[in-house]
């Protein structure tokens, strides 16, 4: 519940991925910046099928030495009847092992660690000729070793963060008549997450590394019940087309668990203490949240080269305590009869959740700043209670965009689009202190962000190759003290007063290339080229705060090269032929 992606599936099991990044659908809400919509395979109706991928493992090799493994992604997928025409199942599981390397730390301890197993099952029944259903189980664990791996940060001085997960969700389709359709659905999913350290020696930071085991501590439990109702219709007899969908939603959130934080000692650049953090005793948290919502929305087409999408949706839950009125436009316009050109874009509100970690914020542990001189006396001390500052407030954003696509042959696609999206309220931190050796560390809904982006995209089909290119120009500001940059899974333990600055994102100029193309033997290539512009980062002092503007310096340009060479194979099993791909793989990454 800190409003992060909980849940992942076996790629087999995708069927299609939709990015949308101003979803003017009402259906879509609870977020202020894009969604991504997922669609599972339909279990195969008439014959069993079973395929395996990513069989081979990687080898690691480290200063010329090859040592165990580096990555291992095998996957599997079954589907077909189990009473023909009527009921299918699906099963597939994808176990995934990968060490990425740092290169700049010793050879044997250089690596951050994944390995996980996820597991989907799917089963897709034919009740009547109006009526579908399908019944799903996704499982996800998941175990990440030495998490925030870097240069400066040893894996002793790293968390570790192991997760757990299932979801259990049912759909099931009632065509009312050719033309109407009800959907109902149902799910109910469980995370839980624990944060644990890589070593009990004291955690200490100094001037360029951490040494110690991580300081937090964290158990988190959390529950999600959802159930949604939509109903749609095609009318074509009033004023053109219309495309009429209406539903409603309720959501049940549960989150609990325990956090612990240990001291944390600062060494300046004498290497000497010049500052201590010590937090409260341990403590044992749980928050709840129930969320309602409605919509309905229009697709109409007055006449054919016009489409408007007009919606209206309704948010409402415990924690605001507001109702959120939410208004979206989009439409599409074909210039041409031909539809080469097509202008396109929209505006609308979007409101998030409030994740339920924000909700928990006071109940955490406080912590007391202890400010040393040159002797290792205390000089100042400062108590930080955990406070809310002013009213929880749902995170609203504003976004538009306007873009323009025009199909120049029938190889040959050109887009130009620009985007702009301003929200508010969403969640800082701030410490402020008092004399008497007291102060506030508030939570505040005071956040504003922009992102503004503009882009240039080509992509162009000959034969059976693609090959895709994109150049986008882009700004982003915003809130320096982002709330699950201090309580999240690798929270950061010096938090200074917020200030709104570009974002650690923030990539003026971007340049991708991507494709695929066929090669003479049989080969398949795939590039993909990076460049971008470096990203920023801050100058601190030894007591980690900030020296002119935060963020104000930039990393060198980024690029990189990742290409993958396959090339299909048959080998012959008997009476039977197993159809597999050879997959070399080349990757580099240049600063400069």
């Amino acid at each position: 519940m800190t409003g992060n992606a909980a849940v992942t599936l076996p790629l087999d099991v995708v069927e299609s991925v939709t990015v949308i990044v101003n979803p003017y659908d009402p259906e879509y809400g609870r977020l202020t910046g894009g969604v991504a919509s997922v669609e599972t395979t339909t279990g195969n109706f008439d014959a069993f099928r079973f395929t395996m991928q990513n069989l081979a493992p990687r080898v690691r090799r480290r200063d010329g030495d090859f040592m165990g493994l580096e990555a291992s992604t095998p996957r599997m997928t079954l589907t077909g009847p189990l009473i023909k025409n009527r009921v299918a199942i699906t099963q597939s599981v994808e176990y995934r092992f990968v060490r990425t390397p740092v290169s700049s730390l010793p050879p044997t301890r250089r690596d951050t660690k994944i390995e996980s197993f996820n597991s989907f099952t799917q089963v897709d029944i034919n009740l009547t000729q109006r009526q579908t259903m399908s019944v799903s189980l996704a499982l996800f664990p998941q175990k990440y070793n030495y998490l925030g791996l870097n240069a400066f940060t040893p894996q002793e001085s790293t968390p570790d963060l192991h997760q757990r997960g299932y979801m259990v969700s049912l759909q099931h389709h009632f065509a009312l008549s050719a033309d109407s359709m009800v959907t109902s659905e149902f799910s109910y999913k469980r995370f839980d997450a624990d944060v644990t350290p890589n070593s009990a020696a004291p955690y200490v930071l100094s001037m360029e590394t951490a040494e110690g085991g991580f300081f937090d501590r964290q158990q988190r439990n959390s529950n999600r019940f959802e159930a949604r109702e939509t109903w749609q219709r095609e009318v074509h007899e009033f004023m053109g087309s219309h495309e009429f969908k209406a539903g409603a939603e309720f959501s049940r959130n549960t989150y609990s668990g325990t956090v612990e934080m240990l001291p944390v000692s600062i060494l300046g650049t004498a290497d000497l203490p010049i500052e201590n953090i010590s937090f409260g005793p341990a403590v044992r948290f749980g928050v709840h949240d129930n969320e309602v919502a409605w919509f309905a929305g229009d697709k109409w087409s007055p006449f054919q080269r016009l489409t408007l999408d007009l919606g209206l949706r309704f948010d409402q839950d415990n924690l605001a305590r507001r109702l959120n009125t939410v208004p979206r436009f989009g439409f599409a316009l074909s210039l041409t009869k031909d539809a080469k050109t097509v202008p396109k874009g929209g505006v609308g509100l979007f409101y998030d959740r409030i994740p339920l970690n924000v909700a928990a914020f006071p109940l955490l542990p406080d912590r007391i700043v202890t400010v040393l001189d040159g002797a290792d006396a205390v000089s100042q001390a400062t108590l930080y209670a955990n406070r809310f500052y002013g009213p929880l407030l749902d995170p609203r954003s504003l976004g538009w965009n306007l873009e323009l696509d025009r199909r120049i042959s029938s190889g040959l696609i050109v887009r130009a689009a620009y985007l702009e999206r301003n929200t508010v309220h969403s969640f800082v931190l701030d410490p402020s202190a008092a004399d008497g050796g007291n102060g506030l560390l508030s939570r505040a809904s005071t956040g504003h962000s922009f992102y503004r982006e503009f882009q240039v995209t080509g992509q162009y089909r000959f034969r059976q190759d693609n090959v895709n290119a994109s150049y986008v120009r882009s700004k982003t500001f915003g809130d320096l003290s982002d709330f699950n940059q201090f309580f999240g899974n690798d929270p950061a333990v010096v938090i200074q007063p917020d200030v709104r600055v570009r974002q650690p994102f923030d990539a003026p100029n971007r340049v991708l290339f991507w494709g695929v193309l066929q090669a003479p033997f049989r080969l398949t290539v795939s590039p993909v080229l990076d460049v971008h512009t470096g990203f920023p980062y801050s100058v601190i002092n030894e007591y980690r705060q900030f020296i002119g503007t935060p963020d104000s310096q930039r990393f060198p340009r980024f690029a990189s090269l990742d290409l993958q060479i396959t090339r299909p194979l048959t080998l012959h099993l008997g009476h039977r032929k197993l159809h597999t791909r050879v997959m070399p793989r080349m990757q580099s990454a240049l600063r400069r």
